[in-house]
């Protein structure tokens, strides 16, 4: 669609775009600091080169259709490109870190690797790390500009958008029995151990950890010591599974899945960087 619009839309497509980040015309207009009527004539103008609508109206803002998710594929990259050297042309102070929070390991091992790119092209990132609750009310009270969450939020001031999903998996390194043998967990009520028993089982959880570390990072070097057995995201220790350093003790044709989310306040975000960060996540968290 973009080859149908001419040349002289640039300011029309930046408008698009910070309306299809925003998921309003009223947020919209704000990001771009033109009045709602503008940002209106500029969509409507857009959409009559195109043939074709690109919003549908909804009850709290705007909904993008497949015509939208194209445009905004196509022309998101060079539109951010280019606020990013015009930022860097002038002498005005660096744009406001990104401040993003999520769970230790996922954004150490997933998150940062993910959004090097964007470091490189000038993105300033500020990471919090912590439990899912204690995040998300960091985000409530505006402390962080984006979250990667295992656990959808309640209410609505906060947008959730699903990202990736985390497959679990029984390991340890080498064949044991896991009635008998040390368990090796992340808290001491064990909740990722819990909800595999359950899921797999079908049975709830009696046996109590040896072995408790706050870090899913250090739970994999204990059992990869074999200090015992556990229950880890995939991702996490895929590259020991394929090496052969662990073992997968079931295989279940079922495996526990849960669904993380990239969570923000509703209802948008401000600025180029921070949406630059959420579209690199969003595009990048399905192939976790």
């Amino acid at each position: 669609m973009a080859d149908r619009i001419s040349d002289g839309s640039l300011d029309q497509l930046r408008t698009f775009l910070a309306v299809y980040r925003a998921g309003s015309i009223t947020a919209g207009a704000r990001a771009v600091g033109l009045s709602q009527s503008t940002v209106t004539s500029q969509i409507q103008a857009l959409e009559q080169q195109s043939g074709r609508q690109l919003f549908d109206r909804v009850a709290r803002g705007v909904r993008p259709t497949t015509v939208a998710d194209d445009l905004a594929a196509r022309v998101a990259a060079p539109l951010d490109d280019l606020a990013l050297a015009l930022a860097g042309s002038t002498p005005s102070a660096p744009p406001e870190p990104v401040h993003l929070a999520g769970p230790a390991e996922l954004m150490a091992v997933r998150v940062l690797p993910g959004l090097a790119s964007l470091v490189a092209r000038g993105v300033r990132l500020r990471i919090t790390t912590g439990l899912a609750d204690d995040l998300l009310e960091g985000l409530r009270q505006g402390r962080f500009d984006l979250l990667v969450s295992p656990v959808r939020p309640r209410g609505r001031t906060l947008s959730a958008t699903p990202l990736t999903d985390e497959e679990f998996v029984l390991v340890a390194a080498g064949p044991l029995d896991v009635e008998t043998a040390p368990l090796i967990a992340y808290a001491e009520d064990v909740p990722i151990v819990r909800r595999y028993w359950r899921h797999v089982f079908g049975r709830r959880l009696t046996l109590r950890p040896a072995v408790v570390i706050p870090d899913l990072r250090g739970v994999l070097a204990a059992v990869v010591a074999g200090a015992g057995w556990s229950v880890l995201p995939r991702y996490l220790c895929e590259a020991e599974l394929a090496s052969g350093t662990l073992i997968l003790l079931r295989d279940p044709d079922d495996p526990p899945i849960n669904t993380g989310f990239l969570v923000q306040r509703s209802p948008v975000l401000a600025g180029t960087h921070p949406a630059l960060v959420r579209e690199s996540l969003l595009r990048s968290g399905p192939t976790w």
